[in-house]
């Protein structure tokens, strides 16, 4: 009853079931991952770059998109590395720091979320006061919370998961290290952790998600009080976007999550994860900019400025 023959390494089988699944899947992951970093990347310096942007909303997006980076990065790579070929294998070490990073950074962009909606909530419902409320030293306050929360929901979850009793048990039917996974192939009873996991959930996905929905309520009711139609187009995309992404992470977590050790279907997990962990990431860099006048203003100047370099020189 120990865990001696998973000391070394763990073995993922992710799509293993499925060969002609795991190509389709390679090409479309590798794809998406590389428009993923790329978009992400782009927000990243376009808000860096372009002094028009050096606002909070902004500031708020480039975590976000620097969050969404290290997301997709501690999971994608290695699962398109079990794709290619025929080695699903993952050592200990590996998916110990894959479970911590994983957990945190999804931690993270809960709370992070949450910070963005206070932001449009000031910006929209209190826009004499929002440079005064939203100052640097708030902003910097409130990005530090999400990500000192995520670290600690880290620190206490990781080790708990990864000492759970397996009595040989290796095989992961995920394609990462998981909680949800690796909490199903404990050979103890895992009652109390899966309680620990639904309380903390609460705490941690539904106190933010509540605090969105707050927001976004009051905000629906100051947008509809603007009596110039362009005011209100320009609140409900900029909004609008920022729902998008929440509907899209939430809905995820809120499924896998809230009920850790449930097998109803195991595919519907993996696609679930999929989902959240590399096509949300993905569209987020779409869904803020395309019909964001701002950034593709600033994306027109930087383009300008570095035409003008090239031919001055």
């Amino acid at each position: 009853m120990t865990n001696q023959s998973c000391q070394d390494q763990f073995i993922l089988l992710g799509f293993s079931t499925r060969p002609r699944l795991e190509q389709i899947l390679f090409v479309f992951v590798l794809i998406f991952y590389l428009v993923a970093l790329t978009g992400n990347i782009t927000i990243i310096l376009v808000s860096r770059l372009d002094p028009c942007l050096h606002t909070p909303m902004y500031f708020f997006l480039t975590n976000l998109s620097l969050l969404d980076i290290c997301f997709t990065t501690s999971s994608i790579p290695q699962l398109l590395f079990n794709l290619h070929g025929p080695d699903k294998t993952i050592s200990y070490t590996g998916c110990a720091i894959q479970l911590f990073v994983f957990l945190g950074l999804g931690t993270t962009e809960c709370i992070l979320l949450a910070a963005m909606a206070y932001d449009r909530f000031t910006a929209i419902c209190k826009p004499l006061h929002y440079s005064v409320i939203m100052h640097p030293q708030l902003c910097w306050t409130l990005v530090s919370v999400a990500w000192g929360i995520g670290l600690i929901n880290s620190l206490v979850m990781s080790p708990v998961t990864m000492h759970l009793p397996r009595c040989g048990r290796c095989r992961v039917k995920h394609f990462l290290c998981e909680m949800p996974a690796l909490i199903k192939i404990a050979c103890v009873d895992t009652a109390a952790v899966e309680s620990t996991v639904f309380i903390l959930s609460v705490i941690l996905v539904l106190v933010p998600l509540s605090l969105i929905l707050t927001s976004y309520s009051y905000i629906a009711l100051a947008v509809l009080r603007i009596k110039s139609a362009a005011g209100r187009r320009k609140a409900f995309n900029t909004c609008g976007s920022h729902l998008t992404v929440v509907s899209l992470f939430y809905g995820n977590i809120i499924y896998i999550y809230m009920q850790p050790g449930n097998n109803s279907s195991q595919d519907q997990g993996k696609f679930l994860t999929l989902f959240y962990s590399l096509v949300t990431p993905m569209l987020n860099p779409a869904i803020y900019t395309l019909r964001n006048k701002d950034v593709k203003g600033a994306l027109k100047r930087l383009v300008s400025r570095k035409q003008g370099d090239s031919d001055f020189s």
